[in-house]
C-alpha cells in the first residue's frame, strides 16, 4: 500500500501545475498534476506535504488545508492512498522541478490540459469548495471504471 500527498498551489485564479515530461519511466508521464509524491519513513501526510513542495518548487508552504483522501485502485499499481491539499500561502522562489515542467495555470483552463480521468473529478471538487471528501477511483490500465464519493457511485 502506497501513501502520498498531492498539492494544488493558488495563486489568485491560478493553480500551480506539474507537466510531467522529464522522466522516462513515469506513470504520469505527459500528464499535469499538482506537487507531491510518496511519504518517507516516520513521515506524517505535513511532513511529506512541506518536503515534497520544498523539493519540486523550492517554495515552503506558510499555509494549506487538507482537503480530502483519494484511494486509487488499479489492475497495473497498488492501492494508493493520497492525502490532497489545497496551499494558499508560501515563501521562497518557484525553481526548476526534475519532475517536469512547473507552470500557473488559470483555473478556468485546467480542464484542457491532458489529465487523468479521476483528477478532473476532484479537481473540480476543489474548485466548488467541496467539504472534506473520500473520493475513490478504480483503474483498469489509463482508464478510470469507477469513481466513489463519500461511499456513493458517481
Amino acid at each position: 500500500m502506497l501513501q502520498s500527498t498531492l498539492c494544488y498551489l493558488e495563486r489568485g485564479d491560478a493553480y500551480l501545475m506539474l507537466h510531467r515530461v522529464k522522466k522516462e519511466h513515469d506513470a504520469n508521464r505527459d500528464k499535469w498534476i499538482g506537487i507531491g509524491g510518496k511519504f518517507e519513513d516516520k513521515e506524517s501526510p505535513e511532513d511529506c506535504l512541506l518536503r515534497e513542495a520544498k523539493e519540486e518548487t523550492g517554495l515552503t508552504l506558510t499555509s494549506w488545508k487538507f482537503r480530502g483522501i483519494v484511494t486509487f485502485v488499479s489492475d497495473v499499481w497498488g492501492t494508493e492512498y493520497m492525502c490532497l491539499y489545497t496551499a494558499d500561502d508560501y515563501e521562497g522562489t518557484l525553481c526548476d522541478c526534475n519532475e517536469g515542467v512547473l507552470k500557473w495555470v488559470d483555473k478556468n483552463e485546467i480542464f484542457n490540459l491532458n489529465l487523468w480521468e479521476g483528477d478532473r473529478i476532484f479537481l473540480r471538487l476543489l474548485q466548488e469548495n467541496h467539504p472534506f471528501f473520500s473520493l475513490k477511483l478504480v483503474y483498469e490500465g489509463n482508464c478510470l471504471k469507477e469513481a466513489v464519493l463519500d461511499g456513493k457511485r458517481i
